[in-house]
């Protein structure tokens, strides 16, 4: 746990609500959290769960409604001067004018840092030298991205706020953007990400944060999110006999089908069980597929604390 007055980033009962007075909804609720220096915290959540929100009052674009907020010490917004040289920010759309040239955009947020990254390599490092004389406006989603990410870290921050750094980038470009900010992390620069990608935030984090409803659900490291469970999974022919399967593994072992054909067997998973299964499938002439044992995901655990259901 980071001692308190040491974190990059610390967020204490913070509340904001949007709407009108007597019917205003809270979009964070009471969220306490620490984000450690010299670390990648990710802050995931669904839609709505209050993730952008958290990130725009950290960056000083927005007002908490209360709580207290301190980056790198300070206060967002009465130290914006003083923070604004030292942090650096992705949005999660936008930032760059649609006009601007990308090359001369970069260079000129370059200019405004004692110490920047050299623009131009910058650029080919992300793909985008090809581009550097081209309107923000006629690049593509993805360009606009990466120029956004070189934005953001061009002038050597302490601090780096990604909001949905990957979104629509190709799997070349997500492992790139994936290099760079293991790099950032290497070189101690705090990292604080938002992201639906849980690939992206199981290799990454040091520490994720998982929202919902404006709230923390869980938080820890992704290896103690999602435990040393093992589980088998395998394909076969649909409806099998589970009850009568699970009748012969250990007690406390559960088993489901989701969806049609595909079944997970969660216990103790050792080669007894292992031959247990297989034994019992060639018993029922059943022929198993894709027999695999792996562990948890961020994902498993992500679907168990919020839900499963559609958010709008």
């Amino acid at each position: 746990m980071t001692p308190p007055g040491d974190g990059a980033v610390e967020l204490h009962m913070l509340v904001k609500r949007y709407g009108a007075a007597g019917g205003a909804r809270p979009a964070v609720d009471g969220l306490s959290l620490t984000a450690a220096r010299g670390a990648v915290t990710s802050l995931l959540g669904p839609n709505g769960a209050g993730k952008t929100t958290t990130i725009e009052i950290c960056e000083g674009f927005r007002r908490a409604d209360s709580g207290t907020v301190r980056v790198l010490g300070l206060d967002p917004v009465a130290d914006a001067r003083a923070l604004r040289p030292r942090v650096g920010v992705m949005p999660q759309s936008g930032g760059v004018p649609g006009t601007a040239r990308a090359g001369e955009f970069l260079r000129l947020a370059a200019s405004f840092h004692a110490t920047p990254l050299d623009a131009s390599a910058l650029l080919e490092r992300l793909g985008l030298a090809g581009h550097a004389r081209v309107q923000v406006r006629r690049m593509s989603g993805g360009q606009q991205q990466r120029l956004s990410l070189a934005v953001a870290v061009v002038g050597r921050p302490e601090l780096v706020f990604l909001d949905e750094p990957t979104t629509g980038l190709d799997p070349q470009a997500r492992h790139a953007t994936w290099t760079l900010i293991e790099e950032l992390r290497a070189a101690g620069v705090s990292v604080v990400l938002t992201t639906h990608n849980m690939e992206e935030a199981e290799r990454l984090s040091d520490h994720v944060v998982i929202l919902d409803h404006g709230s923390v659900v869980a938080e820890g490291a992704p290896e103690k999110l999602t435990g040393a469970e093992r589980q088998l999974r395998f394909r076969a022919r649909p409806g099998l006999g589970l009850e009568e399967l699970l009748s012969a593994l250990p007690a406390g072992s559960a088993a489901k089908e989701s969806p049609a054909g595909h079944y997970l067997i969660e216990a103790d998973v050792r080669p007894e069980l292992l031959a247990t299964v297989t034994a019992w499938c060639a018993s029922h002439g059943v022929m198993t597929e894709d027999l695999r044992i792996e562990r948890r995901t961020l994902e498993d655990v992500f679907l168990e604390l919020t839900g499963r259901e559609l958010r709008s």
